[in-house]
């Protein structure tokens, strides 16, 4: 699967759930069983991947301040999240900064948006079905155990509106 078009289905999936994450899940592994199991590891190396590219301490900030508060568990859901809104929005939060996220993101309402994890168990579950088992080894390196880059002290509200101006001003003040 080339990198087009796992980005394809999961701009379609969302497009079609109408935003909804939980209904993006579930479409998402519709389109995945149509699929043939290699195509569906492919999607999952895709998907893990970003996940774990996604795993940065200015990134975890912006979640932060977008939730007002993220655990580890929470963290975790909000990178599936992000990855389901798309590759602009995924690859504008990576490349240029978190805070750009302010610009990127559309409505968000922190009771509905921020928290997807089913998206993360979207391939694991199309395999599962095709196959009864689960989906093989990725070939993926270990997943990092800290986050990449300078931690931040997510308790101190002056940090964070200092670190990320743009998200503060629009979902703090």
């Amino acid at each position: 699967m080339h990198e087009d078009e796992f980005w394809e289905l999961i701009d379609g999936a969302r497009t079609a759930a109408e935003g909804d994450p939980d209904e993006q899940a579930e479409l998402l592994v519709e389109r995945l069983t149509e699929l043939d199991p290699e195509t569906v590891t492919d999607f999952a190396r895709h998907f893990e991947a970003r996940y774990r590219r996604a795993y940065r301490w200015d990134l975890w900030g912006a979640a932060w301040v977008l939730l007002d508060g993220a655990s580890d568990d929470v963290f975790d859901a909000f990178r599936c999240w992000l990855i389901g809104q798309g590759r602009r929005v995924f690859e504008g939060a990576l490349h240029r900064d978190p805070d750009a996220l302010a610009e990127l993101l559309g409505d968000f309402d922190p009771e509905v948006d921020g928290d997807a994890e089913e998206l993360g168990f979207a391939a694991d579950e199309a395999y599962e079905e095709l196959l009864g088992t689960e989906v093989p080894e990725l070939g993926l390196p270990d997943p990092p155990r800290e986050p990449e880059g300078t931690p931040l002290n997510f308790e101190d509200d002056r940090v964070l509106a200092e670190r990320f101006p743009q998200l503060w001003a629009r979902f703090r003040s």
